[in-house]
């Protein structure tokens, strides 16, 4: 082990072959088009989003987790120290939480920027029950498709998820005789 310049030890071996310097221009490719770049920067951010929102949930799983092992004083005299810590922590999780959606929002902001997507109502995110998610007419020949045909291919398409939607009640239904039939035998 030796010391750098600044004084702190260097462990031989990590830091033995030079590295060379790094610079904005070599990280880009020169040939890559504005708009593939623009794109890899758009999945990125989303790729950024989806991990913020991970941690979102994975934040919002501890604090129901804390709040669950909790026990309510119920007039019983407790360590008020512990429940001083678990409130501190109660308080941090939520202040993590709160730069987390503040993450999110800065990093939609930005993804709406660069990928042009503009404010989408709520109704369209997110289909309601018995709405249709998408109108065909809305939408110009998909794959050269006509509107007859692409009518004709929803109209199947719709059949074959109520066919998929029956077998699937019959398999629950098999499933709870058979566990129905434990039951009784225990």
């Amino acid at each position: 082990m030796t010391t750098l310049p600044g004084g702190g030890p260097r462990i031989s071996g990590l830091h033995s072959q030079p590295v060379a310097p790094v610079h904005a221009s070599a990280a880009i490719p020169p040939q890559q088009p504005q708009g593939a770049l623009r794109e890899i920067m758009c999945v990125t951010l989303c790729k950024v989003g989806q991990e913020t929102v991970q941690d979102i949930v994975a934040r919002t799983m501890d604090i129901f987790h804390m709040l669950r092992a909790t026990q309510l004083p119920n007039g019983v005299t407790q360590n008020h120290v512990v429940y001083q810590e678990r409130y501190n922590k109660l308080q941090e999780h939520l202040r993590q939480l709160t730069l987390l959606f503040k993450k999110l929002r800065l990093l939609y902001d930005k993804c709406g920027e660069m990928c042009g997507v503009s404010d989408v109502s709520i109704t369209e995110l997110i289909p309601f029950v018995g709405e249709e998610t998408f109108r065909p007419s809305d939408i110009p020949a998909v794959g050269g498709l006509t509107n007859t045909e692409y009518q004709e291919i929803l109209q199947k398409l719709h059949q074959k998820n109520q066919e998929l939607k029956h077998i699937m009640d019959q398999l629950r239904n098999l499933i709870w005789d058979i566990n129905s039939m434990l039951a009784m035998r225990n």
